[in-house]
């Protein structure tokens, strides 16, 4: 789905292709706005709940068709769950279940906001919004016999209390829009997008406030950046550092600059260390981390948000040949520390030392890192919650919080010195790696920490929700990329901002 215009109108108005209404269940009457909608459908509403066919049950739909009686063609009941457990999820999961009733008509939807949840009229119109672009997303734009939906053109937020909400809700789709970019990019197949081709996809959304450039393999030797450089070298696509730099006209806070690191793994084999060959194909989608941080980048330029970011993109292929790094290797690290390498397949926690120590230089004061980094955090939470770790508690409660509101859901994980002695190495400073099969989402966390630099630091460890084996049951229903971290960047660099 492409640009949504996005109208706020008092109920009754306007000639919507569909109307869509929240329906809770076990909740007693009608709200007002129900009610009056039934009213105008002769009860028809009313009958149905009675004979059982709405069920309110998140995710379930029902189609009336108004044959004239209302301004809309039809309307589309849409099952939210019990109303006391409504959350922002549950109105983009029926928002999704909604978009994709409609998906044969696309047009104008209407959708009936109801002051009677316990959501705020804002957050619902943001939930509906959301929902109705990220549900509608489709991966198959590689097929070619491909019959495409109708697309949904228009949004119409019906309430009595509009004040503000149209703004807000546009800005909010433009943000869907890019995340759905950062789907595209991660769902591209690896012999389209390689680390240069992601390289000039990214210089594509230069602007005004945003400058993007690319170091190829030469300049990132020249910087010593040995661990960069070792997990490319095997390729004939050789490695990219992307480097996005957005001033804004004026900055709130112009001490501050909100750094960005994202891992761009655009194709992983393991390396020496092969991966088996089931679900290999997946492995495209190692460059989820990345792709949000550059997706993140055009939507803050495109809102014009007063924050300074900049960020760093580590893209390369991590393959097999003759020029391979091997295990028992030991690389030297940009800031001068030296790696021994016990697993190849441990690769992205190496490029990313190398763009940490760059975002450094170039002026981070804030760093954040995103990377669908180790097996054992989607082993630990699954496809919905992102691992969260941060060298200071201010600055990963503001990354937490930024997660809650956005639905980049995250979940802290500790640090601690102990966990240093899994990476300590007999030969070098420390190791990729670990034998032992504990606590690997937090070893990798603190093998990163040697290379964040002075200041606070978050890292995202996205390796569940980034990318998707299958429907994960609510608004994202479409295997692959899921666009995991855009929003929850933009939601910290507005905090940020104010």
């Amino acid at each position: 789905m492409g640009e949504v215009t996005i109208e706020v109108k008092a109920p009754g108005e306007g000639e919507p292709d569909s109307l869509a209404v929240p329906f809770p269940t076990g909740s007693g009457p009608f709200s007002n706005g129900a009610r009056e909608l039934d009213g105008l459908l002769a009860g028809r509403l009313q009958r149905l709940a009675d004979t059982g066919e709405l069920k309110g049950e998140l995710g379930t739909t029902v189609v009336l068709h108004t044959d004239g009686e209302l301004n809309a063609r039809r309307v589309v009941v849409a099952g939210v769950g019990k109303r006391d457990e409504v959350d922002a999820d549950t109105l983009r999961t029926a928002a999704a279940a909604v978009a994709h009733r409609v998906a044969d008509v696309g047009g104008t939807l209407g959708w009936g906001l109801d002051p009677s949840l316990p959501l705020s009229l804002e957050e619902q119109a943001r939930a509906i919004v959301e929902g109705t672009m990220l549900g509608s997303y489709s991966p198959a734009r590689w097929k070619t016999q491909e019959q495409p939906e109708a697309r949904v053109e228009k949004i119409v937020l019906y309430t009595t209390d509009p004040d503000g909400l149209a703004e807000s809700a546009s800005r909010i789709a433009g943000v869907g829009k890019w995340v759905n970019l950062a789907r595209d990019l991660a769902n591209s197949p690896p012999n389209e997008l390689t680390p240069a081709a992601l390289a000039t996809r990214a210089a594509e959304l230069a602007g005004p406030r945003l400058e993007v450039e690319a170091l190829d393999p030469g300049q990132i030797d020249e910087l010593g950046m040995g661990a960069l450089s070792a997990v490319g070298r095997a390729s004939s696509n050789g490695p990219r550092l992307i480097v996005l730099r957005y001033e804004p006209a004026r900055a709130t806070r112009k001490e501050l600059v909100l750094g960005l690191v994202g891992k761009a793994i655009t194709f992983d084999a393991g390396g020496i260390s092969l991966k088996p060959a089931l679900k290999m194909q997946d492995m495209k989608g190692d460059m989820a981390g990345g792709a949000a941080v550059i997706a993140a980048m055009a939507a803050v330029a495109e809102l014009e948000l007063p924050v300074r970011i900049v960020a760093v993109v580590a893209a390369a292929e991590n393959l097999v040949s003759g020029d391979s790094f091997r295990p028992g290797d030991i690389l030297r690290a940009a800031n001068g520390k030296t790696i021994e390498i016990t697993n190849t397949d441990a690769e992205g926690r190496l490029v990313l030392a190398d763009a940490l120590w760059y975002a450094r230089r170039e002026g981070a004061t804030h760093l954040l890192d995103l990377a669908t980094l180790t097996g054992a955090m989607e082993l630990a939470l699954g496809d919905f919650y992102a691992g969260l770790f941060a060298n200071e508690e201010d600055w990963l409660q503001e990354v937490l919080a930024a997660a809650k509101t956005s639905g980049d859901h995250a979940w802290p994980f500790p640090l601690h010195p102990r966990y240093r002695r899994y990476v300590d190495s007999s030969f070098a400073d420390l190791k990729n790696s670990s034998d032992l099969r504990q606590g690997s989402p937090v070893l990798a966390a603190e093998f990163l920490r040697e290379f964040s630099g002075e200041g606070p630091w978050a890292h995202i460890d996205m390796a569940g929700p980034g990318f998707l084996e299958r429907s994960r049951g609510d608004y994202l229903t479409q295997r692959g990329g899921t666009g995991y971290g855009v929003r929850l960047i933009v939601e910290l660099a507005q905090r940020l901002s104010r």
